[in-house]
């Protein structure tokens, strides 16, 4: 466009002479026609390259190294400053979780990190500390998962050492103030009696449980009784147990200096005597829920079926990981270019929303699951097709060009886990956390790269097999149970009221 421009100057002045409104409307004129000539000459250009044969050479990215240090105490810290703003974030992740829920208290490690936040600290009142990160614009957040507690920092450089003061307090030794325990039961509990509204999040729920068990730490839930039953005491001991300097890892990112960082920490955290730590372990799924398929519906008055059809699958470590997850792109992993997208939604008209996951972790099996919402009507052919473009990936090898685009957009999306340098120090954390190598993501970039039609095609017919396929379906009761008889026995999981 500078071109143009300077082009479109020089006729002007050759043509047009001075610099009166007449010459530059003149000039206008000439420079409307040179852009033109440029766009259509812009646009035969790409006309003639056909854009699905256009290749772009892949992303090279070599992400910034954080430092790593551990503190007297165990404590890991991961440092990468970043001066650009003049803030300071920290996150945290603890070696805690839900998978050390006991059986009859479902819910409290989540309820402990939330009332870690919200309950106070022995210094501070929940509302001082809420009214504190106002005036300081500050922001705090811990909770609890499954695997893992985080928790964050949000804060400008020069109200560093208050809000680092604030956050060790609330992570250290929060307060589980009464009232902030009550208020958040009563959220919990209002919480469990509405998530039967939705046919969506039922489903998601229930074929959790079908795939492992109701009372499998990767699909237990909550429940009126497990909440009612916490107290502050429990959400005090499970503190006690659980959080230690020794379990926690630290990333700190943005405007600081190592020196003068290192110093606050220690002043915040160094005093924090080690405590015993336990190790994530979640038990393994019975070998009878891995061999078996079956056939679920709920009924629930919905104009759409809402359908999930899967199995347990591979862990994030096993040697055909890569493999799979490709397969799956392929198949419905990658919304509008997937076989699923364009046989069922595409060609059939038969759902809107359609496509298949894969959700892998180091510590339980993964799951693999193709999904739709459809009318009832369409319900079998959609279960088909499912069925159809599943065994035609185990019977079949990819196409080149399949395989190519799948292999770019992954390659080439890589650069998407290090846009911030908090991302980056993330990353190195999640890793070490799950005990892999910090280089863990380009070895799977590697292994992509390297990957044939054949290691396709093996590992779908390793991985994705229909005699162990677990269908469910929410919708329209007595109906779908007939429309769902061709794919074996059926049963109703028949939900009990939340009360």
């Amino acid at each position: 466009m500078r071109r143009v421009i300077r082009e479109a100057y020089l006729v002007k002045r050759e043509r047009f002479g001075g610099c009166g409104m007449r010459g530059w409307t003149s000039m206008l004129a000439v420079l409307v026609v040179i852009v033109l000539q440029a766009t259509v000459g812009l646009a035969a250009d790409l006309a003639a390259e056909n854009p699905r044969t256009m290749r772009f050479p892949t992303v090279v990215f070599n992400p910034p190294d954080a430092e790593r240090l551990v503190l007297d105490n165990g404590m890991v810290v991961y440092l990468l400053e970043d001066h650009e703003l003049p803030l300071v974030t920290i996150n945290a992740t603890l070696k805690t979780g839900s998978w050390l829920d006991p059986a009859d208290k479902v819910g409290l490690a989540g309820m402990t990190g939330a009332v870690m936040r919200t309950g106070g600290s022995a210094g501070m009142s929940p509302d001082e500390v809420d009214e504190e990160l106002e005036q300081l614009a500050a922001t705090i957040s811990i909770g609890f998962g499954k695997e893992s507690g985080s928790a964050s920092l949000d804060v400008l450089k020069k109200d560093l050492k208050r809000g680092l003061h604030i956050f060790a307090d609330l992570l250290r030794r929060p307060a589980f103030e009464q009232g902030r325990v009550e208020l958040a039961k009563l959220q919990a509990l209002e919480g469990i009696r509405r998530r039967q509204d939705s046919p969506g999040s039922i489903v998601g729920r229930e074929f959790a449980k079908l795939l492992y068990g109701a009372t499998h730490p990767s699909a237990r839930e909550t429940s009126v009784r497990s909440i009612e039953s916490l107290t502050r005491e429990d959400l005090i001991a499970f503190h006690r147990q659980t959080v230690h300097p020794n379990g926690i890892m630290l990333g700190v990112t943005g405007d600081f200096e190592k020196g003068e960082m290192l110093a606050l920490l220690r002043e915040a955290f160094g005093d924090w005597a080690k405590g015993s730590v336990s190790e994530v372990k979640i038990p393994p799924v019975a070998e009878s829920e891995l061999k078996t398929g079956v056939v679920r519906f709920i009924s629930k008055d919905t104009s759409q079926t809402h359908l999930r059809v899967g199995h347990l699958t591979v862990k994030e470590t096993d040697p055909d990981y890569v493999a799979v997850a490709i397969a799956n792109d392929i198949l419905g992993g990658s919304s509008f270019r997937s076989r699923l997208f364009n046989d069922v939604r595409t060609k059939r008209g038969l759902a809107y929303s359609v496509g298949s996951g894969l959700r892998a972790s180091v510590y339980d099996e993964g799951v693999w699951l193709m999904r739709a919402e459809t009318k009832l009507a369409s319900t079998q052919e959609v279960v088909n097709r499912f069925v159809a473009n599943m065994e035609r990936m185990r019977n079949e090898p990819v196409t080149d060009s399949e395989l190519e685009e799948a292999k770019e957009a992954y390659v080439n999306s890589f650069v998407f886990s290090f846009t911030s340098a908090s991302s980056i120090v993330g990353r190195l954390m999640d890793l070490e956390y799950d005990g892999l190598p910090k280089d863990w993501l380009q070895q799977i970039r590697d292994k992509v790269v390297k990957l044939t039609k054949e290691d396709i095609q093996r590992a779908a017919k390793a991985h994705f097999n229909p005699e162990r396929l677990r269908i469910l379906a929410v919708g329209s009761g007595e109906a779908l149970s007939k429309v769902l008889a061709s794919f074996g026995e059926v049963k109703e999981i028949t939900l009990a009221p939340e009360s």
